[in-house]
């Protein structure tokens, strides 16, 4: 399977549209997770796959689908974000702060 962008036809969407090859993108499984993972700073294969708690195979097809969307890049360090990617953590952080609050909500309403 290639890599979703923008301008091609992605799953659930022919329309080429970019907000559509970014949600197939990131709702692959792994993808978010191997995102945050790097949110630190680079990281070699064998740290990663550990960090991200998968198996080499999908962690190569997705770090080769990050690749080729331009989010991740990988020099000596190991794989680090792009500063494109690096944007995308900006935005995610929000949605984490929320879902912090959310696991609250949820665990006061399973305690009653």
């Amino acid at each position: 399977m290639r890599a979703p962008l923008p301008g091609r036809a992605v799953r659930g969407s022919d329309s080429g549209r970019p907000i559509m090859a970014a949600l197939d993108l990131f709702g692959r499984r792994g993808t978010l997770r191997i995102i945050w993972e790097l949110r630190d700073g680079p990281l070699n294969f064998r740290t990663l796959q550990d960090a991200a708690d998968t198996n080499p195979a999908v962690l190569n097809t997705r770090l080769k689908e990050l690749r080729a969307a331009g989010l991740v890049d990988h020099d000596e360090g190991g794989y680090r974000l792009t500063d494109l990617c690096v944007e995308l953590q900006s935005l995610l952080m929000p949605l984490n702060a929320w879902a912090e609050r959310w696991a609250l909500a949820v665990s006061h309403d399973v305690a009653n």
